[in-house]
């Protein structure tokens, strides 16, 4: 017997997210944290190659780095599946972004107090592609903590732009910052298509 149409289960919707920031800001770890499967990642050893190439100020116990991307998934129980896309962080590999962001809906960009200057660079690119975004400040036990206002100057944040402390570590936490960045990319939806009605 052929289901009728109502009876089959919804489709579920596909949402791809980018993870960016500085070198070393806990893409990888956060992807791993949230995903519900083995996340594919693309970590290979540092070498002394990247002595002099690398700042390693502030993450010298870092051992790995992402060279192309890291991958997971993630489904809410509103029927809406997030892929999630880890960037590289160093500038050798930035090529592969304008590839990785085709498709996305939005991102979130870690950063690392010890190194905020690192994540100008991911705030720049998502704001010139008018890519809705996040700011998340992954909280390393080592690291100063500021105030959101002080990191939100320092950052340059449009007033828009959620901010929020997170534990790339942490399941719930990194789902937390998932679901910000849905909501927001929601909100900025809605208001451009407002904007686009008023033009009319």
């Amino acid at each position: 017997m052929v289901s009728k149409p109502s009876d089959m289960a919804p489709v579920p919707t596909a949402v791809k997210i980018l993870i960016a920031g500085g070198f070393g800001v806990g893409k990888t770890t956060m992807v791993g944290s949230v995903s519900e499967i083995r996340p594919l990642q693309t970590e290979e050893v540092l070498t002394s190659a990247s002595v002099g190439v690398d700042d390693m100020s502030g993450i010298e116990g870092k051992t790995t780095t992402t060279v192309a991307m890291d991958f997971g998934r993630i489904t809410f129980e509103d029927n809406v599946v997030l892929y999630l896309f880890g960037t590289p962080g160093q500038n050798r590999f930035w090529f592969l972004w304008d590839e990785l962001v085709l498709g996305a809906l939005g991102a979130v960009v870690l950063a690392d107090t010890r190194r905020l200057e690192d994540s100008f660079q991911s705030i720049d690119y998502f704001e010139r592609r008018g890519t809705p975004f996040v700011v998340a400040v992954n909280c390393f036990q080592d690291a100063e903590r500021y105030g959101d206002d002080e990191v939100r100057e320092a950052l340059d944040l449009d007033p828009d732009v959620p901010l929020l402390l997170c534990d790339a570590r942490d399941r719930e936490s990194s789902k937390l910052v998932l679901i910000t960045l849905v909501q927001h990319v929601i909100a900025t939806v809605r208001i451009r298509q407002s904007a686009v009605a008023l033009v009319r």
